[in-house]
């Protein structure tokens, strides 16, 4: 019984499968139907495209299509000659869609190029032709080729000037010294001429004379070759000169102090010079020793001012007022003062030197080069006359002790001046070698001897901050 029930049951179900089958595939019969005449009025194009229009969903074990209702929308759609295609977008690239995805991320208008602006600069075709437009460079132009034209001439002027006084003075130089224009060579040398320092700068050094150890001249001369200099010249005028040194042997020459000079000169060397300026500042009146009223002396002692100012000596002050400048003999003679400007103080005095110092003006307007250097003459041999004159005098026994207790009365101020640099200077120096002594004991590797010295060191201090006792000695009674 149980056999005609099974069987029964497996008709039915197969009769249902096969009725679902049927229903199932009529609906695609009638979807053949109706898109048969849409591919009729669409033509071939529209077939090719209503074609694509049955487009898988998914794929799964069993194929499932487009339903009817959309093959009804897909129809209307057609009619409007419009071809829509839905496909579904893979899930991959689903997050290109989402606008939370990209929020705070702004989309900037791209700006469209715009190609840069050119500017032609407007030059004229033509510069103007007249000279007036370049008047500046002209004048500058001009400027240097005159400074230069200046520089030529006033050069060889200046070389001219000093080759005539040498050719004038050189027999004269080679009767004193036994060596003329010395530069250092061993070999005597007959094509002597002095040496060029610079432009309007030139020097002679001579040696070989008994009671000197030499004499340097040095001619300065206006800087012609200087536009600008000339330039300032003619606002304040200046001479050309002949500065003669003569060094003293320390033997051959007393201690005194002797200048005359010029009014201008004379104010300008005792204020400027270290050795008038100390021991003789006062300037007295030419007349009173017979020469003309535009010079002034300045002596140290008075003997000496007489003995000096003899009658041939007056009688060139007199005839050649214009030529001479200044005379000055010292055996202090140690160059300008020290400016106030100095910062640290000199602990040593400084070193002087015996010397004999002449400065005679060049006339050179209104006369040959030749004639003026040969009016010149008479006072080369006043030098030599004044060295041999300097190297016989001597002081008297008052002149002598007045000069020894000026010079000690310098010497005691100097220190009493430098006393106190001199004491801090004495400090720093036993600062040092105590500093010195104590890196010396604590790099040696013995422990007992530094404790030893840091002990004296102590003590010392101690004694030093101690106050100090007078001891009053009693006399037994």
């Amino acid at each position: 019984m149980w056999l005609y029930r099974i069987f029964f049951l497996f008709l039915v179900f197969q009769n249902s499968i096969a009725h679902d089958a049927d229903s199932e595939f009529a609906e695609f019969e009638d979807f053949d139907d109706d898109n048969s005449a849409i591919f009729n009025a669409a033509g071939e194009e529209k077939d090719s495209s209503a074609a694509t229009k049955y487009s898988v969903v998914g794929e799964d074990d069993s194929n499932e299509f487009i339903s009817s209702d959309e093959s009804d929308s897909f129809a209307n759609d057609e009619e409007s000659d419009e071809v829509l295609v839905d496909i579904e977008v893979d899930s991959e690239f689903e997050h290109f869609q989402d606008a939370d995805e990209f929020e705070g991320f702004e989309e900037k208008e791209e700006k469209p190029l715009v190609e840069p602006k050119i500017t032609i600069a407007k030059v004229p075709v033509n510069f103007r032709q007249s000279w007036d437009s370049y008047y500046l460079e002209i004048l500058m132009i001009f400027g240097l080729f005159v400074y230069f034209i200046n520089f030529a001439l006033g050069k060889s002027k200046n070389t001219k000037i000093a080759n005539a006084w040498f050719q004038t003075h050189k027999q004269l130089l080679e009767e004193n010294f036994a060596m003329v224009g010395d530069d250092g060579n061993l070999e005597r040398n007959d094509n002597v001429k002095m040496i060029k320092e610079s432009e309007n700068v030139f020097t002679l050094w001579c040696s070989g004379r008994t009671c000197c150890e030499g004499m340097l001249v040095e001619l300065r001369l206006i800087k012609r070759q200087d536009l600008v200099a000339i330039i300032a010249n003619m606002m304040k005028p200046s001479l050309d000169q002949v500065q003669i040194t003569v060094r003293m042997n320390k033997e051959d020459m007393e201690n005194f102090i002797f200048a005359v000079a010029s009014k201008k000169t004379a104010l300008h060397i005792s204020k400027d010079l270290q050795d008038i300026s100390i021991y003789c500042s006062e300037r007295k009146a030419g007349e009173k020793y017979n020469i003309p009223s535009s010079f002034q002396v300045m002596s140290e002692i008075a003997e000496s001012t007489s003995a000096m100012l003899d009658s041939k000596i007056i009688a060139v002050l007199n005839n050649y007022t214009e030529c001479v400048d200044y005379i000055h003999f010292s055996d202090q003679y140690s160059g300008l003062k020290p400016t106030e400007e100095a910062t640290s103080p000199t602990l040593k005095q400084p070193q002087v030197q015996k010397v004999l110092r002449f400065g005679f003006n060049i006339p050179v307007k209104g006369m040959p080069l030749e004639e003026a250097q040969k009016r010149l003459k008479p006072l080369m041999v006043m030098v030599f006359y004044c060295i041999n004159k300097v190297k016989n005098y001597r002081l008297s026994k008052e002149g002598k002790h007045k000069a020894d207790k000026n010079r000690q009365k310098v010497e005691e101020a100097f220190l009493k001046s430098t006393h106190q640099a001199r004491a801090e200077a004495a400090a720093a120096k036993r600062e040092e070698k105590k500093r010195l002594e104590k890196e010396r004991i604590m790099a040696e590797d013995d422990p007992e001897k530094q404790r030893r010295w840091e002990i004296r060191e102590e003590k010392r201090q101690a004694k030093k901050k101690a106050p100090r006792m007078k001891q009053l000695k009693v006399k037994a009674l």
